[in-house]
């Protein structure tokens, strides 16, 4: 029996509500509902008094989760959509990332944003915030890709001292399926290898995984190798494992759901450029969604977002280089 990416999300946070009586979980419809999305369905009736619903509005509800956190709790607050969170921005970085720094007092709360694009989505309910957050300090910012790691960096979140933003995607949801979970073996911070190879290192994350790995099974039909690199995190950064991939292969493509200007691909181009110039043997490229608002229309939101075919496109290029 098959389990899905949604329902790893919802195991994992029935296991932390389990384990610790800390934990409490905290959104908007989440709790007789099930959630948007059905990631809490059947937590309020295993844990009364611990899966809350929130009013609307997520400053109050990131505020909330705050100062549970300096009282000794663990919340995990439920975001109804990932761009939602720009509501309670000025709470998640101005007070939950700096509170160890400012007061010694560790702030351990989990932040789930559902991000990324579904068709028909359009510009208000498909946006990728991992780039944002990841440049305040303080912030852990991760984007699992597989359902094995849905259900362990969630747990693995809910243990740390430290605010997480833990980046969802929506299209996985449903779309992706594993046989269990797994066991646990990368922690937070270690990026890994979803396919070896030699000929040009595709370094990737979250939905973005599964692209790069059907365009490496159709490249492999015209006898290139790709190693595609999955970071898992994208704060902390392995960037050991990148330069390990780059030193292997000596080409670079960064793909990401995320808009261009200032994203992770900018940071992976950078710190390899800087760190390992000597072992490209091409210039390293990015493949991001288009810089402009995110389309309605299916046709339009798949030719918004980098695909197989355009992630084959880009590397063709990088190989021909």
């Amino acid at each position: 029996m098959s389990v899905t990416y949604l329902e790893a999300i919802r195991e994992a946070q029935f296991e932390a509500l389990r384990s610790d009586p800390n934990v409490f979980v905290y959104g908007q419809d989440i709790g007789q509902f099930g959630g948007a999305f059905k990631a809490t369905k059947g937590l309020a009736r295993e844990f009364p008094g611990r899966v809350l619903d929130a009013p609307i509005s997520e400053d109050a509800m990131v505020g909330m989760a705050v100062g549970a956190a300096v009282e000794g709790a663990r919340p995990i607050v439920e975001m109804q959509f990932a761009d939602f969170s720009s509501v309670g921005f000025n709470q998640i970085v101005n007070q939950a990332a700096t509170l160890y720094w400012r007061t010694n007092t560790p702030c351990p709360i989990t932040i789930r944003l559902p991000s990324g694009g579904t068709a028909g989505s359009g510009p208000f309910h498909s946006q990728s915030m991992e780039s944002i957050y990841a440049h305040y300090p303080g912030l852990v910012i991760l984007t699992p890709a597989t359902v094995e790691d849905a259900y362990w960096m969630l747990l693995d979140s809910v243990k740390l001292d430290d605010p997480v933003i833990f980046c969802e995607h929506k299209f996985l949801y449903y779309h992706l399926k594993a046989e269990s979970f797994g066991e646990h073996s990368l922690p937070i911070g270690k990026a890994r290898v979803a396919r070896p190879g030699r000929h040009a290192t595709v370094v990737t994350y979250s939905a973005m995984v599964h692209e790069a790995l059907r365009a490496a099974d159709e490249l492999q039909m015209e006898g290139y190798q790709i190693e595609v690199v999955d970071l898992r995190s994208v704060k902390p950064m392995d960037t050991d494992t990148i330069l390990g991939s780059v030193a292997r292969t000596g080409r670079l493509l960064v793909v990401g759901e995320s808009f261009p200007w200032g994203g992770v691909s900018a940071e992976v181009i950078s710190r390899v450029s800087t760190e390992a110039f000597h072992m490209l043997d091409a210039p390293p490229m990015r493949l991001n969604s288009k810089d402009t608002p995110i389309p309605y229309h299916p046709n339009l939101w798949k030719a918004h977002r980098p695909t197989v075919g355009s992630i084959c496109d880009a590397l063709r290029r990088l190989l021909r280089f």
